[in-house]
């Protein structure tokens, strides 16, 4: 079978990757490749780093969150630039414990994953290559061999700084095992794995009367005591609490601040000092990211206790909002219904986009800059064009609305709507409509929303329910306009001809009588309208046109009815206003007869081949539009 031939593949892969050498071999690797010495910290911003990033508008984009974090860009831009950069160049800041607060179901979890899954991945490849000490179970750094009066000298030879002392078991084994020379203590190459515990420790709190400190620090193993003879024998103690485990790597601690005191402080000197106590021995070096989550509510609470302060001045505090951005939330949707058993479910275009404008308007705060709504502010966040605004005001707008995304509604209220829509229509497509009507009725059973809240959001309802109206109608408008294509590029020719006659200053001539006439302004107007071109802008835009046209015949290409994106819109529309009494027959009619029935069949055709429906929600798109339009 397939399957079990990659099985075997993988695993030979694996053991190609694996090394075993001496101390001294391993600094013949290091003199080669000094990346394999760094930090945990200057380790995930390599890992990031070398999945690639670009520039857009000014902004970074990490592609190690591509196709998993959405609308996140300038969260994780100041999470990698604020925190994982510095933190890489030894800064103090890795001397802190990242803490990522937001909402519900906000991507705080999914960026430790995400994190977690990357450092597993990077230790197979070479540049992510960690060696440890061979049978430590701490998978100890190999330099803390070289003693502390030589670390000067080292530096000068291979340009890197240790940090840490050799842990109480090793220093033992060194001893020992190996005569005290430490050029012939074996070193391995090991992969990080959190199912094996290597390198990547999670901690979760439970009851603080039954959890054990050594969950953490791990603890003496009594059943040896009478083979080494005391406690304090570190061949006596199991380091396998998690903070051992994570050595190298990272350590995530869920819902850190439920966490109990003495657990805590543990992490004052872990961060500060890069060491931890443990047992009967003297402090034990770990060189780990440590990161933590949790919601806003709780991280105030911890702030406002006074005992928290010491620790409180260790954490640098990472907010992660909501995603404000519809575009993006779509492809959250999209993503969890992929990863869902809902996959095979027909969900119309357009559902889940008027889902995702009632989220996001539950997440905007009401705009303080005039003239401006909070539906264009949700336009604007998506990037959308909106005649009198630039980049520089929505920049504007995001710094008037600092707390902005951090609540509202979280996509897992969302996803378990149109899961409750599917089940309830029972036929294989959901529309928006039904998506909507999900979101309503589920409102009465959010039992954390307020009554004040409640009546807002069925008025964003209200608003969703209208921009998906417009949706619609331009979605039938595009299909119907097809059917009508000479139309078009008949009123498209007029609109150019009338245009170059108003740049030029020049006389039309009327085709029949051959009387000079003043270009159509109204013909002109009539279309402009439809995309919003104002009185004060109608000069540029055909300006615009005009030279377009001109560069076309430059260039001895035919400018046509696809080569001005804008004006092809306006024409659509312009055409669909003036068809609007025949689409109303064609849509609504009972019993259509042929010419109209035939004239239906070519735009379910063309909304099934052309824009992502099926028969089912193609047929009730067309009634819905035919009903919006008899109104």
């Amino acid at each position: 079978m397939d399957i079990l031939n990659k099985v075997r593949n993988y695993r030979e892969a694996e053991n190609d990757l694996k090394w075993e050498g001496t101390f001294s071999e391993f600094l013949d690797i290091v003199k080669e490749r000094p990346e394999v010495a760094q930090t945990a910290h200057a380790r995930v911003y390599s890992m990031i780093k070398s999945a690639g990033s670009s520039n857009k508008n000014g902004k970074k984009r990490y592609h190690f969150f591509e196709n998993e974090m959405f609308g996140l860009d300038e969260a994780l831009e100041r999470l990698i630039e604020e925190y994982f950069h510095p933190a890489a160049k030894r800064l103090d800041v890795r001397k802190r414990i990242l803490l990522l607060m937001g909402p519900v179901s906000g991507g705080k979890s999914t960026i430790v994953t995400l994190l977690k899954r990357g450092f597993e991945q990077y230790s197979r490849t070479d540049a992510g290559a960690v060696y440890a000490i061979k049978g430590c179970p701490m998978h100890e750094d190999p330099l803390h061999l070289i003693p502390s009066h030589l670390r000067e000298d080292f530096f000068e030879e291979f340009g890197i700084r240790i940090e840490g002392s050799l842990s109480p078991l090793n220093s033992m084994r060194l001893e020992q095992e190996y005569g005290g020379r430490v050029e012939d203590v074996l070193v391995e190459r090991i992969f990080f794995s959190e199912d094996k515990r290597v390198g990547i420790g999670t901690f979760t709190p439970s009851d603080p009367k039954s959890q054990d400190i050594a969950d953490l620090t791990g603890s003496i193993d009594f059943s040896t005591i009478a083979e080494f003879g005391s406690e304090s024998d570190p061949r006596a103690y199991r380091f396998d609490g998690e903070l051992n485990k994570a050595n190298r790597g990272m350590m995530e601690f869920q819902e850190m601040l439920k966490l109990d005191e003495k657990f805590l402080w543990h992490l004052l000197s872990l961060t500060q000092e890069g060491n931890f106590k443990a047992g009967r021995f003297a402090l034990i070096s770990a060189d780990e990211l440590i990161v933590a989550h949790t919601n806003e509510t709780e991280y105030r609470s911890f702030i406002s206790n006074k005992k928290n302060e010491a620790l409180h001045s260790r954490i640098i505090v990472m907010p992660i909002p909501y995603n404000l951005k519809v575009s993006q939330e779509e492809r959250i949707y999209e993503k969890m219904i992929h990863e869902s058993d809902m996959a095979h479910v027909h969900i119309a275009p357009h559902a889940l986009r008027a889902a995702a404008i009632f989220s996001i308007l539950t997440r905007l705060e009401d705009p303080k800059k005039q003239g401006v709504d909070i539906v264009k502010k949700m336009k604007l966040y998506d990037g959308e064009n909106i005649e009198g605004f630039n980049e520089i005001d929505v920049e504007e707008m995001k710094k008037e609305s600092s707390s902005e995304g951090m609540h509202g509604i979280d996509p897992r209220y969302v996803i378990n709507r149109i899961s409750s829509a599917i089940i309830r229509k029972e036929v294989p497509s959901i529309n928006a409509l039904d998506v909507l009507r999900a979101l309503k009725e589920g409102l009465d059973q959010h039992a954390s929303i307020s009554d004040e809240d409640r009546e807002k959001y069925l008025n964003y309802i209200a608003i969703a329910r209208k921009e998906y109206d417009e949706i619609a109608k331009n979605e039938v408008q595009k299909a119907f306009v097809y059917s009508y294509e000479e139309s078009a590029i008949t009123m498209m020719n007029n609109y150019l001809d009338n245009v170059e006659a108003f740049c030029n200053k020049n006389k039309m001539r009327d085709p029949l009588t051959g009387e000079e006439m003043n270009p159509d302004e109204k013909l002109m107007r009539s279309i402009e309208e439809q995309i919003g071109i104002s009185e004060n802008a109608k000069k540029g835009f055909r300006e615009e046109i005009l030279i377009r046209l001109s560069a076309y015949a430059r260039k001895g290409k035919r400018f046509e009815y696809n080569s001005h994106e804008r004006l092809r819109e306006a024409i659509q529309k312009k055409l669909f206003a003036d068809l609007k009494d025949v689409v109303k027959i064609t849509t609504s009619t009972k019993t259509p007869d042929e010419a109209h029935l035939k004239k239906i069949n070519e735009v379910v055709a063309r909304l099934i081949d052309e824009h992502g429906y099926n028969s089912i929600s193609a047929n009730e798109l067309l009634r819905y539009v035919g009903s919006l339009l008899n109104r």
